[in-house]
């Protein structure tokens, strides 16, 4: 980032692509997207300065077009253009002529998609704040993205080792920050004559008054914790161990669950539903009389969430792309509610802008004016009377 000047109270700031990169990075890590998807920067190069940020849900022939006549270099898109391997680029395919014609005019473009799904406030919090739902949690917690560090310091230096740890980022869970667990003990080594020891002298045996610093830390963190400690601690070889843990992450996963503020019928819920995402058609599964109090919802193909939903006993889950046969997993347990792919994304494109005003509040930043949505939909069609 490049201080310009400042007039009339803005700052003036010129950007890399690699600037935005790294708010992206710090809001919706890339370590939390899905094995399958592909997030990040798909198209450009990172050290070019950003001339402007178009906002858009996919990344469209349109949406490229939109770029170049507002002058942007930047396509911030919740869907990736490119999810499998590209072969070849003849601009027979729309995915072709799209990373061709973005490439043509030195226009990047950001996937963040999974990513976003995994946040906590991200696109399944945002259809359950729609449909006016309270007390909102994760609907389906991602595993394998808690780690523990364990090392060990000389005792009287362990308190600006902590320091910097957590300031790294270690130790923080749920609300909590500052978490640690430590144990006093002895510590033992002995360097050989290529050492160059801190404490104590080569070739002999040193023992050291220590203690063991246990703190938990999330999985995007890592890189930046172990840095840390390599320049901070004392010793000339660091004793250190990581460990991948089986708790269950509160703050990072797919879908959302909360509860209505007074319980309703389902063809109600049904109503509210149509109306909130304002869609004329909707396909759920058997109506079972059941009152609709506790809601899961998770934006765009969800049907590998259904049994989470029937877990947390919510009454209905609303998503989208379910197939003939996973209607039947709802066993008059559960209303299903297939509203739409894009329907159920749709605040999507809105909450990636609002961040990112707010995290760059004197940036060139738009929302793209593309409706990208590719399904339509017809009412039943009635023949005219001769």
């Amino acid at each position: 980032m490049k201080f310009l000047g400042m007039k009339d109270n803005i700052i003036f700031v010129t950007m890399r692509i690699q600037n935005f990169i790294d708010v992206f990075e710090e809001w919706a890590p890339t370590a939390y997207a899905e094995d399958f998807d592909n997030v990040g920067l798909i198209i450009g190069n990172p050290e070019l300065e950003c001339k402007g940020v178009l906002v858009t849900h996919d990344t469209l022939e349109n949406v490229v077009e939109e770029c170049i006549k507002k002058d942007f270099n930047l396509i911030v898109s919740f869907h990736p253009i490119i999810f499998s391997g590209l072969k070849k680029l003849t601009q027979s395919t729309y995915v072709e002529r799209v990373v061709s014609k973005a490439i043509k005019n030195d226009i990047c473009v950001y996937a963040i998609h999974t990513a976003l799904d995994n946040h906590r406030f991200g696109v399944s919090h945002a259809l359950a704040e729609s449909l006016g739902l309270s007390d909102i949690e994760v609907l389906s917690p991602k595993e394998k993205t808690i780690r523990k560090l364990t090392t060990y310091a000389p005792k009287n230096e362990a308190p600006v080792l902590l320091e910097k740890l957590y300031e790294a980022g270690a130790g923080k869970i749920g609300n909590y920050k500052e978490c640690s667990f430590i144990s006093s003990g002895k510590g033992t080594f002995k360097g050989n004559e290529d050492s160059n020891p801190n404490l104590g002298v080569k070739g002999e045996k040193t023992e050291v008054d220590e203690v063991q610093i246990n703190l938990i830390f999330q999985l995007h963190s890592q890189q930046k914790i172990l840095h840390t400690l390599f320049e901070t601690h004392p010793y000339e070889e660091v004793a250190y161990e990581v460990f991948s843990l089986e708790n269950k992450n509160q703050t990072i996963g797919m879908g959302s669950l909360g509860e209505l503020e007074n319980e309703m019928d389902e063809d109600d819920f049904l109503n509210l539903v149509q109306n909130k995402l304002n869609i004329n058609m909707i396909r759920h599964s058997k109506k079972i009389g059941k009152k609709i109090k506790k809601v899961a919802v998770l934006g765009g193909s969800g049907s590998f969430a259904i049994s989470s939903a029937i877990r947390s006993n919510a009454d209905v889950f609303v998503t989208a792309d379910l197939k003939y046969h996973d209607f039947f997993q709802a066993e008059n347990k559960i209303l299903l509610i297939d509203a739409g792919h894009y329907e159920t994304e749709q605040f999507t494109k809105k909450l990636i802008y609002d961040n990112l005003i707010k995290k760059l509040p004197n940036f060139a930043i738009a929302l793209s004016e593309s409706i990208t949505n590719p399904v339509n939909y017809s009412l039943k069609w009635q023949k005219k009377p001769q």
